[in-house]
């Protein structure tokens, strides 16, 4: 089953590198959890990031940005199991979490409430 890990990324930096990469740090920290669970994690960063990166992006949130950011996760979202969401404030996990609602997916915020797959 295919889980996409959800939560801040640009939320709460200011766009400050350092500070972006903490929370993709964050992310990242519960998907071994989650691979040893019986699934396969999945962050939408880890695709978009390189596109923007091919896309010529200069910076967050311009156009190139815009582009694949949040329309790379949602088209995750169309191949995903489930959804994870890790804590903290951010617009675009919490459309994710909207749009897994809508599609009848599965919605875990706690590891210990993610079941064990066999």
């Amino acid at each position: 089953m295919l889980i996409l890990i959800a939560g801040p990324y640009r939320s709460g930096t200011n766009d400050d590198p350092q500070l972006m990469q903490q929370n993709l740090n964050n992310l990242e920290a519960v998907s071994l959890s989650l691979f040893r669970k019986g699934y396969t994690p999945i962050i939408g960063e880890w695709v978009a990031l390189p596109l923007i990166r091919l896309a010529g992006s200069t910076k967050p949130g311009d156009d190139a940005w815009n582009e694949i950011q949040y329309p790379v996760a949602h088209r995750l979202l169309e191949k995903c199991d489930a959804v994870f969401r890790i804590a903290g404030a951010s617009k675009g996990a919490d459309e994710d979490v909207r749009i897994a609602t809508e599609r009848g997916l599965k919605v875990f915020y706690q590891l210990d409430d993610v079941p064990v797959l066999p």
